[in-house]
Parts: C-alpha cells; sequence; structure tokens
C-alpha cells in the first residue's frame, strides 16, 4: 500500500534525512521518502503493518521534531467506474442511481443511461464490498444487464492550511520567545557589569533566560536519549551549555543557547524562503475553472472538468486544462513553463496548454487532457517530487554526519578526560575545551546547506525552462564529458518542405509527388507531412491498399492495380529497382511503380538558428566531444556536422543502430565522467533510457518527452543545454563551497579550542556563526 503523510511544519533538511532513513527501517516499510518542499512523507507499506504504522510515523517525527503535525493524507476511490450493458430504461437507471447513491460509504452517484455507465465516489472502508451491492441493485430492477466495474485509485490530498501563514505564526511565536530570553540575559549582564549585583542574582536571570531559550533544546535531548538517539545536534548543545554551567561560565553558557536557537530561526527561514521561491515560480496550477454545461457558464475546479468539455478563458487567467482552441486570438505568456518572457500566439486550431496565462483576448477551448495529465499538473508533479532524487554528495553528507558526530563526541571526551589524567590536575580547563569542542563540532552547516543549494538549483533550472527530475541528475550534468545529439528536430527544426522533383524514365514530376501521396498518405512521419504539404490537394485513400511501413526503409503500398514503393536507397536495392542516385545535399525519397524507377523527391530541412552558437558554448564550459545520430544519408549528416563544427557524425542509422552507436561511445568516455543524449523524447526513448543522462528537447506539450527522460528542456533551443549545466555546475560550486567553508572553519577552531585558545564565543561562531554563512551562502543559487 502507497500511504502519504503531511509533516506540517518540517523545515530542518538533518530532521528530514533522519526521518526517512527511521521510517524505511520499520517493519513492513518497503520505501520511505521525505520530500521537504511538499512536507510530505510517502511510504509503500504492507498490508500487515498497515494498521500500526500511522503512530509509528507519529513517534519518529515528533522525536526529531515535537512541533511538527502529522496528518495522513486521505486515500480513496475517487472514480468507480461501472459498464451496465443493456440499460434501457431512464425510470430504472433513475432508481439505481438513488438507491446507489444510499449505500454505505457512497459519496455520490450519477448514471450516464447514453454511456450506459455508473459512476460513484466511495470511501476506502466501503470499496472492497460495493461491487456485489450494486450488482444486486442493478439486478433487482433489470435482471438482464450485464454489470462489469474499471475502477481507478488517486490519492486526494487532505486539505492543507495556508503554510506560509501557518509559518509566519510560528516565526512570531519564537522571535517572542527569542526577544524575551535574550531580553532577560541582557538584563541580567547589565546588572552584573555595571550594579555589581551578587552572584546568586545574576544567576537567577541567566537560569530563567537559559530555561526560555533552550528548556526545549535539552528536553528534545532528554526524549531522544531515553530512545537511544544520542548523537544528535540537541545532545552537543545541551551537554556543551549545561557544563558551561558547572564549570562557571554562566554567561557563556546563555550565550551559546541563544545564537544557537538564532541560527535554527534562520535556518527555517532559508528553507521557506526557498520553498516560497520555488511555489512562486511553479505557480502555474488554476484555482477554477469556466465550463460551459448546458448552454450555461459555471465556475468549478478542474478537477472536475471532463476530456471533450469546452472551457472559457479570459484574459488574465491561467489556461487551466490542455486543449484546442476552437474560437478567439490571444497572446499566451508561457514563461512558467518555458522561462521564455516573450508572448506566444495562438488562434483556432492551436493548441493552449496549462499553465500559460491568456493576456489578451477570450479563448474558447476543447479539453483534451484531464487535469491530472495536463501539462501544468506535470510539470508542478515533476518539481516538487525532484528532492525525492538525492545527489551522490547529499547522500554522502547525510552518511558522513551520522558518523562525525559520534566521532568528535568521543574525541571531546578524551581531550576533557585524558589530559588531566596524564599530565594531573587542570580538570576545569580540560573540561573547558572539550565543552568548546563539542560546541564547534556540530554538523549542522553541512546537513543543512547542502540539500538546501540542490533545492534551490532545481528551483533555478526550473526558473530557466529546464526540468531536471532529480538532484542526482542535477549533479551528474556537471561530469558531462560527450554530448550525443539526435538530428531531425534537435538540431535542425524538423520542419521539412520539399525544394525539387527529379522525375526519371518518362514520369512527369505531378506523377512522381502524386505517386508519392499514395504512398504516404498514411504515415505521420514529418517527411511523409511535408510530401502531403506539397501535393496540397484530397487524396482518395480508398484506391490505397496493402500498406506497408518498413522500418529504416520506406513504404509500399498498392494504388489501385499499381505497386508504389517510396522510401530510401536501401528500399530500391531490396527491391531491385534500378535508379540514379541523387547527388544534391537533403533528405531524398525514391518512387518506384511496379517495378519501374519513376524519380527522386528531394526534401531539406533548416538547421536551428541557435544550434551553432549552442555547441560552441557547450564546448567553452568544458563538454569535450559533441556527436550527431541521424537516420538520414551521409551528405546530409556531414553537411549538418560541418556546418555547426561538432566532433563526430554518424549517418544512415537505424533506431537499434542509435543504441549501438551510444554504447561504443559510452566505453571510450573518460573514467568518471557522463555521456548525455539529446533528443525528441518520443522516437528516442530506447537512447534516452541508456544515456547516463537523457535529455528531451521541446518537451512543452509532449508527454513522451516528460516521461521518457532525465532532463526535460522545454523550449526546441539547444541553447537550453547551457542553460541546464550552467545552472549545474553553479550548484556543484556551491554545494563545494560550503562543504570547505563548514569543515575548514570548524577544523581550525576545533584545534583552537583543543590548545585552549578559542574560547566559548569563538565556539558559538564556529557552528551557528559557519551555519549561517553556508545557509546564505546556499540561497544565492536563487539568484542564479
Amino acid at each position: 500500500m502507497k500511504r502519504i503523510f503531511l509533516l506540517k511544519g518540517l523545515d530542518c533538511p538533518n530532521c528530514s534525512a533522519k526521518i526517512e532513513k527511521e521510517v524505511g527501517e520499520l517493519d513492513g516499510v518497503q520505501s520511505s521518502v521525505v520530500n521537504l518542499m511538499k512536507q510530505t512523507l510517502t511510504i509503500n507499506v504492507t498490508q500487515t503493518a498497515a494498521d500500526t504504522i500511522a503512530s509509528q510515523i507519529e513517534t519518529i517525527v515528533h522525536s526529531h521534531e515535537p512541533d511538527v503535525e502529522v496528518q495522513e493524507e486521505t486515500v480513496m476511490n475517487v472514480t468507480k467506474s461501472y459498464l451496465l450493458k443493456g440499460l434501457d430504461c431512464p425510470n430504472c437507471s433513475a432508481k439505481i442511481e438513488k438507491e446507489v447513491g444510499e449505500l454505505d460509504g457512497v459519496q455520490s452517484s450519477v448514471v450516464n443511461l447514453m454511456k450506459q455507465t455508473l459512476t460513484i465516489n466511495v470511501a476506502p472502508v466501503a470499496a472492497n464490498t460495493i461491487a456485489s451491492q450494486i450488482e444486486t441493485i442493478v439486478h433487482s430492477h433489470e435482471p438482464d444487464v450485464e454489470v462489469s466495474e474499471i475502477a481507478q485509485e488517486y490519492y486526494i490530498p487532505a486539505k492543507k492550511q495556508d503554510t506560509n501563514t501557518s509559518y509566519n505564526n510560528e516565526d512570531k511565536k519564537l522571535t517572542i520567545r527569542l526577544a524575551i530570553g535574550a531580553a532577560i540575559y541582557g538584563i541580567g549582564m547589565a546588572l552584573t557589569v555595571f550594579a555589581k549585583v551578587p552572584l546568586p542574582v545574576e544567576l537567577v536571570f541567566l537560569i530563567v533566560s537559559y530555561i526560555i531559550l533552550g528548556g526545549d533544546v535539552v528536553w528534545q535531548a532528554v526524549r531522544n536519549i531515553s530512545k537511544g538517539r544520542v548523537f544528535d545536534e540537541h545532545f552537543l548543545m545541551s551537554v556543551s551549555t549545561i557544563g558551561a554551567f558547572v564549570i562557571g561560565e554562566y554567561p557563556e553558557a546563555v550565550a551559546v543557547m541563544l545564537f544557537y536557537q538564532v541560527g535554527e530561526f534562520f535556518q527555517s527561514l532559508a528553507v521557506e524562503r526557498s520553498r516560497k521561491s520555488i511555489s512562486d515560480l511553479m505557480d502555474i496550477r488554476p484555482d477554477c475553472a469556466t465550463v460551459r454545461r448546458n448552454g450555461e457558464l459555471i465556475t468549478i475546479s478542474p478537477e472536475s472538468v471532463a476530456i471533450g468539455e469546452i472551457i472559457i478563458v479570459k484574459p488574465g487567467e491561467k489556461i487551466p486544462l490542455d486543449g484546442v482552441v476552437l474560437d478567439g486570438d490571444s497572446m499566451l505568456d508561457t514563461r512558467a513553463l518555458t522561462g521564455e518572457s516573450v508572448p506566444r500566439s495562438v488562434h483556432k486550431g492551436d493548441e493552449a496548454l496549462s499553465g500559460c496565462m491568456n493576456q489578451t483576448g477570450v479563448l474558447t477551448i476543447k479539453t483534451t487532457k484531464a487535469f491530472g495529465e495536463s501539462t501544468a499538473s506535470k510539470i508542478i508533479d515533476l518539481v516538487e517530487n525532484a528532492s525525492s532524487r538525492k545527489a551522490p554528495t547529499e547522500n554522502f553528507i547525510t552518511t558522513f554526519a551520522r558518523y562525525y558526530t559520534p566521532v568528535v563526541v568521543i574525541l571531546a571526551a578524551i581531550l576533557a578526560i585524558l589530559p588531566p589524567i596524564l599530565l594531573g590536575g587542570g580538570w576545569t580547563e580540560w573540561i573547558r575545551r572539550g565543552f568548546v569542542f563539542l560546541v564547534v563540532s556540530c554538523p549542522c552547516a553541512l546537513v543543512i546547506s547542502i540539500p538546501l543549494t540542490f533545492f534551490g538549483g532545481i528551483g533555478a533550472a526550473s526558473k530557466r525552462g529546464v526540468l531536471v527530475k532529480g538532484s542526482n541528475y542535477l549533479e551528474a550534468l556537471n561530469n558531462v564529458s560527450i554530448i550525443v545529439f539526435d538530428k531531425t528536430g534537435t538540431l535542425t527544426k524538423g520542419v521539412f518542405n520539399v525544394t525539387d522533383i527529379l522525375p526519371a524514365n518518362g514520369f512527369s514530376k505531378e506523377q512522381v509527388l502524386e505517386y508519392a501521396v499514395q504512398a504516404e498518405s498514411f504515415s505521420n512521419h514529418p517527411i511523409a507531412k511535408s510530401i502531403l504539404s506539397a501535393y496540397g490537394k484530397e487524396i482518395d485513400q480508398s484506391v490505397i491498399s496493402d500498406y506497408k511501413e518498413i522500418s529504416g526503409y520506406g513504404i509500399s503500398a498498392m494504388a489501385g492495380k499499381k505497386k508504389v514503393y517510396a522510401g530510401n536507397t536501401k528500399l530500391m536495392d531490396s527491391e531491385n529497382v534500378e535508379y540514379t542516385a541523387c547527388e544534391k545535399v537533403g533528405t531524398k525519397v525514391y518512387v518506384a511503380v511496379d517495378g519501374q524507377y519513376a524519380g527522386c523527391i528531394l526534401i531539406t530541412d533548416e538547421v536551428k538558428p541557435d544550434s551553432k552558437k549552442a555547441i560552441s558554448d557547450l564546448k567553452h564550459i568544458g563538454v569535450e566531444k559533441t556527436v550527431m545520430l541521424t537516420g538520414d544519408d551521409e551528405k546530409i549528416g556531414k553537411a549538418v556536422a560541418e556546418e555547426l563544427q561538432l566532433d563526430e557524425y554518424y549517418a544512415q542509422l537505424f533506431p537499434d543502430q542509435k543504441v549501438e552507436k551510444v554504447e561504443l561511445l559510452d566505453s571510450k568516455k573518460r573514467q568518471g565522467s557522463k555521456l548525455a543524449f539529446v533528443g525528441d523524447g518520443i522516437n528516442d526513448a530506447p537512447v534516452l533510457a541508456r544515456a547516463d543522462v537523457g535529455i528531451a528537447m521541446g518537451g512543452l506539450g509532449s508527454d513522451a518527452a516528460i516521461e521518457a527522460a532525465d532532463v526535460v528542456l522545454m523550449t526546441d533551443e539547444p541553447s537550453k543545454l547551457v542553460d541546464a549545466i550552467d545552472v549545474a555546475k553553479a550548484t556543484k560550486q556551491i554545494v563545494m563551497q560550503n562543504i570547505v567553508i563548514a569543515l575548514g572553519i570548524k577544523s581550525v577552531f576545533l584545534i583552537l579550542g583543543a590548545l585552549g585558545i578559542a574560547g566559548m564565543w569563538e565556539a558559538v561562531f564556529g557552528d551557528v556563526g559557519v551555519t549561517i554563512i553556508a545557509v546564505l551562502n546556499a540561497m544565492r543559487i536563487l539568484k542564479k
């Protein structure tokens, strides 16, 4: 069973990783993924463990984040459809609809007499027994009607409050608490310095301020220790600050807790800002849809709109579902989908994609996809779930922190105990050094800033029209040494035009084109479409029979009583047709009629305007080799490769041969590097899957592109690939900076603390200061 839990208020990457790991280790749990952006925990759990899993999850979550609210998202069979074959009585239909609607667990019941269907909304507890009850009701009215079920299961999120509001309220409470604690601490210090109050009075102020500032930290540490979880930041802060009180460093103890809480507050704000930045960026989900039903316009939720319904979109409104424009002209803002600021015009007959903002005219659109399958929903889902695929560096840091913390605690204990025993005396000084060592060693800077950087990197890429399906792919883009391109539709426009017809053996140009049109009339290939476009007349498809599409060769068909072949030279050779090879550059379609060569049709495809610059920029940013694969003939491949200054090209390839070439190139790549393949995501799915990083070009509106690739470039511009790698390199650069900053500064302060040079104040900077620096550095990627 798949179950989803909302972890409302979760904002700590470190705690997220711990929750994900501990839940994943529970009996019966097969997988566990925490999504920090969506604040959700998704698990796959066996049926036997399902009954107790919710309470176990709540215990684990609250052991790390006591204030996080755990709420399971409701699972229900929203749509259960039944075919009532043979139903033709309106009166019986109404009775069936009414009686089924009154069954326990059924929220709604609708019979469509025209389609002979019954559609219900049913609660999960009733889902298993509802079919037999429905069959009983149907047969009580119509004994001869056949009842067959088609059920579809959905996850319906529990109603969520506005996270920004709830966070603001929590932030206000924390701010007030920190302000009160800091004020009491300040008053106590002022009285000590200026009024010279006795030590007991000073201690009262300091202890009260400590309880206000750090009471929750100490209590959390105690709870964790009772459950066997010792080595975490709560433990480090509690031990070091209580220890400071014990050895008489009272002001320093309170200061450490104050600045630790301030650091945690800034961390929370940073995560929320990052989440909100990405949420605002991806704010393409429409709130409602205006549908024309029974001659009236009604406003409903987009989820309730069926395929084929008519929706009206006014200027300033988001298009709620994918569809085709039936009426109206307008300009669409596609920035949220493509990252491009230039509006795109749409007219009658054009495709309109959900998530685009209608700017100028009223559009009447016929929907072609359900809301869950529309472009906006798929893009939102991709971006929100990208953080579940963690980069190797993230996994390394999580593992590193798991072992690093116990090691430094042991070293701190050795530092506090061993020197006094060996050297004799000086216990207070060495214990102080041990506590300083503990404060500095907290790994917050790493475990918070690294996931936050990848989180922001994915958002920054999305802003530029590049969808990266996981931080693992974002990191992999840094190491790409070979990029392999498909030609048609990737480096070239993929818009073919007939530029010449070369007849032979007494055939006219018109005859050659007509026979080619008859052969190609059932094909959806771009070349076929260009031939049909050049013909420009109605085609009588009734005279065409025995149609066969021969992969990698061409097409054969009967046009009346004549056998027509249209394809490449391999087709002519296989059918033993004597032909004259065309020497011109372009795609050639050779036509033969009843075994006699009729002529050649020359078709050309233009190179995209920014392809050459994209190849040049890729080499400039460190890509070692650019390669092109094409099924076109040698001359076309060579001409395009020379124009774009590609390093290698391979022409006249079958689809399976493209996979073989990619495998060959992959075997020759530099050790530790990656090979990326860029294709259109439709015809190149096998090669996209085989490459280390599969990149789909022109994913806007293409389901196949979004499904097949690891990275989706939402426009048809090859230069978007440069943007993708640019963001990936910037992300990795910030990650490495944070690792160096955190480990470098901490190492210095650990040594200074061990030598007795650094005190508690320096330790505070070594922990909280470094964390804030790392988090602020991580936030830079959002501005990229």
